[in-house]
């Protein structure tokens, strides 16, 4: 189920199959040349232009909501939660993220989480998001959830987050750089519920 998925740390992950997908490129140390590059939202922990443009070729497609698309060059596709749109055969949900008692991402400011389907697999990428109603609406079988508290869900959220989506395989993410410790991640597989497999990934 993991196969060709790459946690490249914080919230940074890549996907490879039939083409190279990125979200939210942070860090990037192996840079694996991206056709598809997808952005969250504009915090700079999500938005690189400096590893968007190192993993960027000529035909690299970028997708991103609003607030973050007007900082990027290139073939940029801009988004909003709801929508649904194909790149080089490669179906994209658009999702909502946002804080429920938090300010830093409002709802109001169109922040996303997508949902790739590649391969056979349904990929969840929450984005920087607490627990939200919309969840039960996701569908998938990989799921990549925030868990380190502060500006996005705590690990108790996030395994509720899990209770919702119900998908085969979960992962946790924004820990260990910023916030979140690997204390988070375990906590959060910990209270995994039953039938869902927590992996906690090495980044690379």
């Amino acid at each position: 189920m993991l196969g060709g998925i790459t946690w490249l740390g914080h919230a940074s992950v890549r996907i490879e199959g039939a083409i190279t997908i990125y979200i939210d490129p942070w860090k990037v140390q192996d840079a694996v040349p991206a056709d598809l590059i997808l952005v969250t939202h504009e915090h700079h922990d999500h938005l690189s232009v400096d590893d968007i443009a190192k993993l960027s070729g000529p035909n690299t497609v970028i997708v991103a909501p609003k607030v973050a698309a007007a900082k990027l060059k290139g073939d940029v596709r801009t988004v909003a939660p709801g929508q649904r749109l194909e790149v080089a055969g490669v179906s994209i949900e658009v999702v909502p993220a946002y804080n429920t008692n938090k300010p830093n991402h409002q709802k109001s400011a169109g922040h996303v989480g997508y949902v790739v389907e590649l391969a056979g697999r349904r990929i969840y990428h929450a984005g920087d998001t607490d627990l939200i109603p919309e969840m039960a609406d996701i569908r998938c079988d990989v799921a990549f959830l925030p868990v380190g508290g502060t500006y996005t869900m705590n690990a108790e959220e996030a395994a509720e987050a899990l209770a919702r989506i119900r998908p085969q395989v979960a992962i946790p993410m924004h820990w260990g750089e910023v916030v979140g410790s690997e204390r988070d991640a375990k906590r959060f597989q910990e209270l995994a519920p039953e039938g869902v497999r927590v992996e906690i990934l090495e980044r690379a």
